[in-house]
């Protein structure tokens, strides 16, 4: 089973995309909701995540200060309402970077990204 952490402080938009992604894939298991920098580091450190969706901007900091202090190897897809960051954004293993509101149509895009990116080595075998 697939397991997903959200990153978000906003409620409504953590509603939002946990709507989209049950919505989307049922069968993936939110392990979390983290609403700070400090949180989403807790998560990462317990390990088995297969995804994260991750806001910008959060309560206690900007989300590039989790993966410096825990280094990723796990697809990340941002959600912001901020397109400056965008660049610096696909320095951090994104496979996608949505601007709030998240349309559902751009929220199946990226998983089929993720999707894509998980079954390569199945395609090519």
């Amino acid at each position: 089973m697939m397991k997903y952490l959200l990153v978000e402080d906003e409620r409504f938009a953590y509603e939002e995309i946990k709507r989209m992604m049950q919505a989307l894939r049922a069968d993936y298991q939110m392990i979390g909701w983290a609403e700070s920098v400090e949180q989403a580091v807790g998560f990462l450190k317990q390990g088995n995540i297969d995804l994260m969706i991750v806001d910008i901007r959060l309560s206690d900091g900007i989300s590039f200060e989790i993966f410096e202090q825990c280094p990723i190897e796990i697809p990340v897809i941002f959600t912001t309402a901020y397109d400056e960051y965008a660049l610096k954004a696909f320095k951090v293993n994104s496979i996608d970077y949505l601007l709030k509101p998240i349309d559902e149509k751009e929220m199946k895009f990226s998983y089929f990204f993720f999707f894509i990116g998980k079954n390569t080595d199945k395609m090519v075998n």
